[in-house]
C-alpha cells in the first residue's frame, strides 16, 4: 500500500516543518486507497498498522539502538491511521492515535529521529545482576521478602507456569533498576517526579533484558496495566533515595 519512497518523502516533508496543507493531501492519498480495500482487508491493514505503531514505541522506549527505517515507518503511520475509517472489526482503541497533537508529536520524533541517524545511545541497557554484592541493610531485606511472600496472594489468578522463577526475577530487578545511570542522576539532581519517570524506563529496560529467560513475566508486565503499576511502584518504593545510592538488594528464593 505504501512504498519506501513516499514514507521517507512524507516524513522528510513533516520533519521540515511542512504545514498540514501540505501533508494532508499525500495521506489522503493513502486513505482513499484505503477505502477501496475490502472490509477484511482494511480489517487486516489497520490492525497491522496499529500494532506495529504500539510494538514499536514500547521497544523503542526501552532498546538501547533504534532503527531509522522503522522510525520513519512508525511517524509515517501514526499520521496516517487517523485518516482510515474504522471498519465493524475494528478493535476498542479508536481514538487513541486519533488525538495526536501535530506540533507535540513533531518536536518528540525530531529528537529520536535525530539520536538515531547519530548512533546515539541515549539510555544503556545495564544487565541483570545476578548475583549479590552485598551491603544491604536489613529493612530493605525485609521488606522485599515480605512482599514477595505476598506475591501469590496479589497475583496467585494468573496461571504461572513457574511462579518461583518469575519471583526470582521480580527480586532482581530493583537492583539493576538502581544501577541505571540516568535514574541515579535524576535521584541526586532532579525532583521526585522525574526521577519516577527514570525509574520507569528503566524498570522497562530491565525487563526487557530479561524477556529471553521469562517470557511470563515481559508478558504481565507489556499485557497486564495492574501487574505493570504494582511491579513500578515495587521498584520505585525500594530504590527511591536522593542521594542515588544503589539498592543492592537482590534475593535468592
Amino acid at each position: 500500500m505504501y512504498t519506501d519512497y513516499h514514507v521517507n518523502s512524507l516524513v522528510e516533508l513533516y520533519l521540515n516543518d511542512a504545514e498540514r496543507s501540505r501533508l494532508d493531501p499525500i495521506l489522503d492519498t493513502y486513505a482513499s486507497i484505503y477505502d477501496n480495500l475490502s472490509e477484511d482487508e482494511q480489517v487486516s491493514f489497520k490492525g497491522a498498522a496499529k500494532a506495529f505503531v504500539r510494538t514499536y514505541g514500547f521497544l523503542g522506549a526501552i532498546l538501547p539502538y533504534g532503527n531509522p527505517e522503522w522510525e520513519k515507518l512508525s511517524i509515517f503511520l501514526n499520521l496516517l491511521i487517523p485518516k482510515l475509517p474504522s471498519p465493524k472489526e475494528d478493535d476498542l482503541s479508536q481514538g487513541i492515535l486519533e488525538a495526536i497533537d501535530l506540533d507535540s508529536y513533531r518536536a518528540e520524533v525530531k529528537q529520536t529521529m535525530s539520536i538515531l541517524l547519530e548512533g546515539q545511545d541515549e539510555y544503556p541497557v545495564n544487565p541483570v545482576p545476578t548475583s549479590s554484592g552485598g551491603g544491604v541493610s536489613v529493612p530493605e531485606m525485609d521488606l522485599l521478602s515480605s512482599i514477595l511472600q505476598s506475591f501469590h496472594d496479589l497475583w496467585g489468578n494468573i496461571d504461572w507456569k513457574d511462579e518461583d522463577q518469575v519471583k526470582r526475577h521480580i527480586a532482581s530487578i530493583p537492583a539493576a533498576v538502581s544501577r541505571d545511570e540516568a535514574y541515579q542522576n535524576a535521584m541526586k539532581n532532579s525532583d521526585k517526579q522525574n526521577a519516577r519517570i527514570e525509574s520507569e524506563r528503566a524498570l522497562k529496560r530491565a525487563v526487557m533484558n530479561m524477556m529471553v529467560d521469562n517470557m511470563e513475566l515481559f508478558k504481565q508486565f507489556n499485557d497486564n496495566p495492574s501487574f505493570k503499576k504494582w511491579l513500578s511502584d515495587l521498584v520505585f518504593d525500594l530504590t527511591y533515595n536522593t542521594k542515588g545510592e544503589v539498592f543492592d538488594g537482590e534475593m535468592v528464593i
